[in-house]
């Protein structure tokens, strides 16, 4: 008995070092890229969902679940991450599914035009703070590329292990807890980069979703399908990377085929009201936070005309989403502010526009 309680304290405490030096040496990403840290925050939520939103930063940085809840009582989680693609969805969608049961998923097809894995990073992003599951092992499979190994992802330190040289004072900070980056998913920008020219579009070989696309698609609808969850496909209104009329032809006749509803928001640009001078970050590539909040309040009406319901006389859920709503308008008006130090006009000045003073 004291030999295995000897041995039994030696390999707790080499399994404590190990878990330490993972928990160290796995990127925190606290500064610099705050997509990075979208995935783990999902699993702080103290309450479910009506609405959940998965797909790539077509998803969490156009659409806020604080300005659904305001102007709709909406309940709602964007599970986005970088460059998502349609298998991490899936799993990502499994995983959701096993925690809560939304009444709609709402997917942006964005991920379709991709038939392979794109790149460790991105998968990284996607996956490395999924909970260890049979979902997280199939993800990793359908999702890794041919250098990367399955073992890295169960335990991340082997492939961290040299991240010694890259450590900083965040490493540490952030050893057992990281600030919440998002409000429920949605990464706010309050900056404005106009859209001053868009690139013409390549001309493609072939402009045909590849099957396994199209075997995911199929895999994410059949899964609501089992659930009793309505599946609503949209095409979020970024201009660029282009969206062509040949796959959007494709999502209309598979919504048809199957009785989904799709909305393409680049059709709808002037029935939401967005304005590409001052309602995008980057040129057209995302929204920033004046469009998102357009977005959301244009799409938050067609969730309630769909039934999704209005829960604001719970009080319960009130008060968990005063709390948020107060973090949210806490940031906003903060990044106004950074803005307005640097010589802008913001919004408390000039709704809906941000000019460099005496311009």
């Amino acid at each position: 008995m004291k030999r295995i309680c000897k041995w039994g304290g030696i390999a707790l405490i080499w399994a404590g070092a190990f878990f330490l030096l993972q928990a160290l040496l796995v990127p925190k990403y606290m500064d610099g890229i705050p997509d990075g840290a979208l995935v783990r925050e999902y699993y702080r939520e103290t309450t479910e969902h009506d609405v959940i939103f998965i797909g790539d930063c077509e998803v969490y940085e156009n659409f806020s679940p604080v300005t659904l809840w305001e102007n709709y009582g909406i309940t709602s989680y964007v599970r986005g991450s970088p460059q998502q693609l349609i298998w991490h969805s899936y799993y990502t969608l499994k995983d959701t599914l096993e925690r809560e049961t939304p009444q709609a998923v709402v997917f942006n097809v964005l991920s379709m035009q991709y038939s392979e894995p794109q790149s460790e990073a991105y998968n990284r992003m996607a996956l490395d703070d999924l909970p260890l599951s049979v979902n997280k092992i199939q993800a990793v499979l359908a999702s890794k590329m041919e250098d990367e190994t399955l073992l890295s992802y169960i335990f991340p330190l082997f492939r961290y292990h040299s991240r010694w040289s890259e450590l900083t004072a965040s490493d540490f900070r952030y050893l057992f807890y990281q600030d919440a980056l998002s409000h429920n998913g949605f990464l706010m920008r309050a900056d404005v980069r106009p859209v001053t020219t868009i690139p013409e579009p390549k001309k493609l070989a072939n402009y045909q979703f590849a099957d396994v696309c199209y075997e995911y698609l199929d895999k994410i609808r059949l899964l609501c399908e089992e659930e009793g969850v309505e599946l609503i496909l949209i095409k979020a209104p970024s201009l660029y990377p282009h969206w062509y009329e040949e796959w959007d032809r494709q999502m209309v006749d598979y919504a048809g085929e199957h009785g989904l509803t799709y909305i393409n928001f680049l059709d709808r640009i002037d029935e939401v009201g967005l304005d590409f001078s001052t309602d995008t970050y980057d040129q057209g590539l995302h929204l920033n936070l004046s469009g998102a909040e357009k977005l959301s309040d244009y799409f938050g009406a067609i969730l309630r005309d769909a039934g999704i319901p209005d829960r604001r006389e719970d009080e319960a859920l009130s008060a968990v989403w005063a709390e948020k709503c107060e973090a949210y308008h806490a940031q906003a008006e903060a990044q106004y502010a950074e803005l307005a130090e640097k010589g802008y006009l913001t919004r408390a000045t000039t709704p809906g526009s941000q000019i460099p003073a005496g311009e």
